[in-house]
């Protein structure tokens, strides 16, 4: 692990919520995009040492509806920067970690991406996180 390279939070709406980010705070919003394959709509915000990452579900399909039906509004995960995300879930599952993918998927800004299962995360959800950054 590298590095927090951004802590997600799970929003109802991305439209509400940005000027308490931009205005309020207030940080850059770098960019908005939606994640089809997640049924999600992101924005990445800069808040200096770590990105914030709101996730808007795009419909009732998405993990983060109903993240939001079960607990609201609030911090939904945490994501490490990774160098070789396969090596990182071969260690991890390695050494007993639960994991919800076991091979990285496309996730925003096109970073591969792979969950911790919350039970080997003593209740919190971590994310690995593998940008193409050249």
């Amino acid at each position: 692990m590298k590095k927090v390279d951004h802590i997600g939070i799970a929003v109802h709406s991305i439209n509400e919520v940005l000027p308490f980010y931009t205005k309020t705070l207030p940080f850059h919003c770098l960019h908005i995009e939606e994640v089809p394959s997640e049924n999600i709509r992101v924005a990445f915000i800069d808040a200096g040492n770590v990105k914030l990452e709101l996730l808007e579900p795009i419909n009732e399909s998405s993990t983060i509806a109903k993240f939001l039906e079960k607990r609201g509004q609030g911090i939904h995960h945490v994501a490490f920067s990774v160098d070789d995300i396969q090596t990182r879930i071969r260690e991890l599952r390695d050494k007993g970690v639960q994991m919800i993918q076991d091979t990285p998927k496309l996730g925003a800004g096109g970073a591969q991406v792979a969950f911790l299962h919350p039970k080997s995360g003593h209740g919190v959800l971590y994310e690995l996180c593998e940008k193409n950054e050249k």
